[in-house]
């Protein structure tokens, strides 16, 4: 996840990875990120599916990295631990780094992550996707001279603009040899708008606030990638499988995020 500042442990402010958590219907998360949590879904209840349909989707994506024989992945902006990680996904002999810039997440990840099998775990901040690129532990885990995963799931959102999001990709787009891939969800303006509005509301007072962008401006990081059928589309409509779309019946913008897999030829 992507902080302002890195402030430490800290219990009484709502923070972007417990929240993803609680969603998730995990237990790490503290009573101020349960009342944060609470406010969007007395609004907006179908968050939770939403946050499952993103980790669903992050699972589908992987697969089909793997299937087109990429072995290694950078995961940025990581969050908390779930019960199947990017590695376990991806499957034996894959390596697989774990970037996260904040330190809640970074106490887990290094717990839970770290050394096993194939797995590196580092403090990155994705605004400063150079450093990552640069860290020492990534560059003996990953070779950018061959095709490589780049994961961002559902963080380029907690991007501001004014931090310059398209040169953030671009910066990791140049580092990727061809036949890499970028893997990207991104919560969207689009959709409905007591949503966005709870969601942008309550996430000004978290660590990291909330940068909806819409469909249009999103497709603009992809800038560079040849977009993998079927294009940019909501969450349960890429590669779906059986159960993916249960959570949907008021159609798939209830999702909430658009996401996508891009190729760099």
């Amino acid at each position: 996840m992507v902080e302002r500042e890195s402030r430490g442990f800290d219990p009484d402010t709502p923070n972007v990875a417990r929240l993803y958590d609680y969603f998730l219907g995990g237990k790490d998360h503290f009573p101020a990120d349960r009342e944060a949590a609470e406010r969007i879904l007395r609004v907006a209840p179908e968050v939770r599916a939403a946050a499952r349909a993103n980790r669903a989707f992050l699972t589908r994506a992987v697969r089909h990295l793997a299937g087109a024989g990429v072995r290694q992945f950078l995961d940025i902006g990581t969050g908390l631990p779930r019960r199947e990680n990017v590695h376990q996904i991806a499957g034996d002999g894959s390596q697989v780094v774990y970037a996260d810039v904040d330190p809640v997440v970074m106490v887990h990840a290094r717990a839970l992550l770290a050394d096993q099998g194939g797995t590196t775990v580092v403090q990155g901040d994705l605004r400063k996707p150079a450093d990552i690129l640069d860290d020492p532990e990534v560059r003996r885990a990953i070779d950018f001279g061959r095709p490589v995963g780049v994961l961002l799931t559902a963080v380029m959102h907690f991007v501001t603009e004014s931090e310059r999001p398209q040169e953030i990709v671009a910066c990791l787009r140049d580092a990727m040899a061809p036949g890499s891939y970028l893997v990207m969800s991104h919560g969207t303006s689009d959709a409905r708008a007591a949503a966005v509005n709870a969601a942008t509301e309550v996430y000004r007072t978290a660590s990291a606030p909330l940068t909806l962008r819409g469909r249009g401006r999103i497709m603009e990081l992809f800038d560079g990638f040849e977009l993998v059928d079927p294009g940019l589309v909501w969450l349960p409509e890429w590669h779906p499988e059986p159960g993916d779309t249960v959570d949907f019946t008021d159609g798939p913008q209830s999702s909430l995020i658009l996401c996508g897999v891009g190729r760099k030829a």
